[in-house]
């Protein structure tokens, strides 16, 4: 606490990665974070492409109404995205319960933050639903660059919907697709206002992710800084690989 206070720090050299490495909870919120990651990640660029195609193929004309319902989540800041989906899983009072006894889908209240596995869903699908309406403008952006000539093209060589899909939209969606895989996928591994708002790692360290992991070893008795200092750098650099990796196999510059 003392050099807390003042600021003075000795070089400690590699010992805060040593017990970073050392510590069991920071493997479990690696493992947790990256499988948040995979599966956030997934969900969010195949829900908003297969949302940006059914707007694209039937020309649907946007309506101001309808643009401003699509951008709402997006525009909920994160931390009180969070607590609304607390609410909605809330064991005693949340809609989810409520909604589904109604349809008599279930005959008791379902503690969905009580449960490891039903908790980490819970926070994927809140943090989803926040993101998806940034990768749908995103797509359907991109879907209206691309020139008209081509599926009619495809069409007088009889190709199928998948074909066209394929071997036209996919190949010249890749530079957006690698900007939004390096955007989610950055900031799915800085998740955390989610984690706060609605388990704050529960139950148990179940649902620890990096950034979790990073703000209780910093922030909270002993308040170790230098470890969670650590864990910081250690994020950036899985960070960076994988954005390099998506840069050199997903991105490909695209003539028409």
């Amino acid at each position: 606490m003392r050099e807390l206070r003042s600021g003075d720090y000795a070089f400690s050299g590699l010992a805060n990665y040593i017990e970073l490495f050392g510590d069991p909870v920071f493997w479990k919120s690696l493992r947790n974070t990256i499988l948040f990651v995979v599966v956030s990640v997934l969900l969010e660029v195949v829900i908003g492409l297969a949302i940006a195609l059914v707007i694209n193929e039937n020309r649907i004309q946007l309506s101001r109404v309808t643009k401003f319902l699509i951008l709402v989540p997006w525009a909920v800041p994160p931390i009180v995205n969070g607590f609304l989906w607390a609410f909605i899983f809330n064991t005693q009072f949340g809609y989810l319960n409520r909604l589904l006894y109604q349809l008599g889908l279930i005959d008791q209240q379902v503690i969905w933050l009580g449960n490891s596995s039903t908790a980490f869903m819970a926070i994927v699908i809140a943090y989803v639903w926040r993101t998806v309406p940034f990768n749908i403008l995103l797509y359907h952006a991109a879907l209206q660059g691309i020139p008209d000539h081509l599926y009619e093209a495809a069409e007088l060589d009889r190709a199928t919907r998948w074909e066209k899909f394929r071997y036209i939209t996919l190949p010249l969606l890749r530079p957006i697709l690698a900007v939004t895989l390096i955007l989610r996928t950055t900031f799915a591994f800085m998740v955390f206002d989610e984690i706060f708002a609605i388990t704050q790692g529960g139950p148990g360290n179940d649902t620890w992710v990096a950034a979790w992991y990073t703000y209780k070893t910093s922030f909270n008795p002993p308040f170790d800084i230098g470890v969670g200092a650590a864990s910081a750098y250690v994020l950036a650099l899985i960070v960076g690989v994988v954005a390099i990796a998506y840069v050199r196999y997903v991105y490909k510059k695209v003539e028409y």
